[in-house]
């Protein structure tokens, strides 16, 4: 039988031996407490995630992917954040993938036993056409599971980068991918139950990736999405805000522009600043490889 004694997520958190008992009020507030873990223990692995984000910029850069693969809830947190990188960053379907154990399907229903084969993991790989622009990320609280393993050993073969994100100290994952970030929040206020702290950490640092690898590659200028894709009236309206917000125009010209640059943004903004038409405007951007900060230093320049 495996031993899940040494796994600090598996273990029994001492301030909540009682939580059965506990009073609605009492238990929110120990999980509410408990949930600062998930942000401190992140703290003691900057130094690996920054490594890990410098090789996903540089993959993106020479159009690589990032590829998440995981099982269970760390599966479907490489999904849901692949998936939101589309519409907020205006990037296609195909350049931040997640991959979970059991297919598509098993983001709404578990599929049974699909974590425990390395095959599974090497063969979703194979799927995709892993290459070695990409960099594969590993996702598992346990820092032990078989579909990431396989999946990495395969990725590690076939000329790809590797990295990973565990919830447990001196992991197995750990001892295969050298840039393993391995943020431990603890014992789980539910023991065992990963999807809380565990799941948290992983979230938490899922968003720093993907987001900074985007503010790398130029798909954010300031604090704003420059690429974000206006599929819906929430956000044709905030496109229009950043337009108008960045280059300091009226809502006017801001609709006036996103409506010439057929709905871009990034295009919107530099016909704007630069005083020209869709093409020119193109056509600068080209030069400066879409990068909206470059623009701006230019012209000042």
């Amino acid at each position: 039988m495996m031993n899940l004694s040494a796994m600090s997520t598996e273990r029994v958190n001492p301030r909540t031996t009682e939580l059965s008992s506990m009073s609605i009020r009492e238990a929110i507030e120990v999980i509410n407490q408990e949930n600062y873990n998930s942000v401190k223990c992140i703290e003691s692995q900057f130094d690996v995630l920054e490594k890990v984000i410098e090789i996903t910029s540089e993959a993106l850069e020479r159009g690589g992917r990032i590829i998440y693969m995981g099982a269970g809830t760390s599966g479907r947190l490489g999904l849901l954040d692949a998936v939101e990188c589309p519409p907020t960053f205006g990037v296609d379907f195909n350049t931040v993938i997640g991959l979970i154990a059991g297919g598509d399907q098993a983001f709404v229903k578990a599929v049974e036993g699909a974590e425990d084969s390395e095959e599974l993991g090497v063969g979703d790989l194979k799927r995709i056409h892993l290459n070695e622009k990409d960099v594969v990320i590993g996702l598992a609280a346990s820092g032990r599971t078989p579909y990431v393993i396989g999946g990495i050993e395969y990725a590690k073969k076939a000329g790809a980068k590797c990295c990973a994100v565990v919830c447990n100290k001196n992991s197995e994952i750990g001892r295969i991918c050298p840039l393993t970030i391995e943020a431990e929040p603890g014992p789980e206020v539910l023991t065992g139950s990963t999807r809380l702290k565990a799941g948290t950490t992983t979230k938490l640092i899922l968003n720093m990736i993907s987001t900074i690898s985007m503010i790398r590659i130029g798909k954010i200028y300031k604090n704003y999405m420059v690429d974000v894709k206006m599929s819906n009236k929430k956000l044709v309206t905030r496109g229009t805000n950043i337009v108008s917000a960045v280059t300091g125009c009226s809502k006017e010209r801001a609709e006036e522009a996103l409506a010439e640059s057929e709905g871009s943004v990034r295009t919107a903004i530099a016909m704007i600043l630069l005083g020209c038409r869709k093409e020119e405007a193109e056509d600068a951007l080209k030069k400066v490889n879409g990068r909206i900060q470059n623009l701006v230093e230019e012209e000042k320049g």
